[in-house]
């Protein structure tokens, strides 16, 4: 669970009803960020980024405030009690008390208690991913690191069809963390660590992708357009 990742102190809400006091993890938008690199600093999706702040697109302006931490932390104060908690955050009592692991219904000033947003905790969508036909691929060396030329690319191009060489639908999961490879170099399948980019999996291969070379997924242009091309250290984790 990450209360504090990146930022060690987190915005205060002061609320009104009982009293009560809460804090989430909360970023303020700089000149230049997107919902995918934002996501990408704190290790969640955009679609949880655009869930937790009530967004219907992906445009953001300089100094939006944004909450990246799926949990509020609700310090109990005098008076209170889990049910006027439950009831000023729209849950139930059964599900707080299953978040912070309480056998009782009683709680005590200072207490800590996890709040959900939304009500519930996250749940990670599973993704059906079909291997290829090809099984005559040299297994990975498991720890090997290499350095490869890294592009970026995306699944919206003009005559894209957005399905990796594996079956992975990148326009349906856009969050997805993919890397197009010459399977000579490292093979289809392989779960690899990108500087730069962070876990990914070898799900896709490029005719223009040859030897020491690689390509990241990046959902949108811009954030595309940016990586550029780089020299970064890829390992093999398996």
């Amino acid at each position: 669970m990450k209360k504090y990742f990146y930022y060690l102190l987190a915005a205060i809400t002061i609320w009104s009803t009982a009293g009560a006091s809460a804090y989430a993890e909360e970023v303020t938008v700089n000149k230049g960020d997107t919902l995918w690199s934002i996501a990408q600093k704190h290790e969640v999706s955009v679609q949880d980024i655009k869930n937790w702040n009530g967004l219907t697109g992906d445009l953001i302006h300089p100094n939006d405030k944004l909450d990246v931490s799926p949990e509020e932390i609700y310090i109990v104060k005098s008076g209170d009690t889990l049910w006027n908690i439950a009831k000023t955050y729209g849950i139930n009592v059964h599900n707080l008390k299953k978040w912070n692991q309480l056998n009782s219904d009683v709680i005590n000033p200072g207490l800590e208690l996890i709040i959900y947003k939304n009500g519930s905790v996250k749940e990670t969508k599973s993704k059906t991913v079909v291997k290829a036909a090809n099984t005559e691929q040299p297994a990975a060396e498991a720890g090997k690191s290499l350095t490869v030329t890294a592009t970026a690319y995306t699944a919206s191009c003009e005559g894209c069809i957005g399905i990796t060489k594996t079956g992975v639908n990148l326009i349906d999961n856009p969050d997805a963390k993919v890397i197009a490879v010459d399977p000579d170099v490292i093979p289809l399948g392989s779960k690899v660590f990108v500087d730069g980019y962070g876990y990914a999996t070898a799900e896709d291969i490029g005719g223009g992708i040859k030897g020491n070379e690689i390509d990241v997924f990046i959902p949108a242009t811009p954030d595309a357009m940016q990586w550029g091309r780089k020299e970064v250290k890829v390992t093999i984790l398996n």
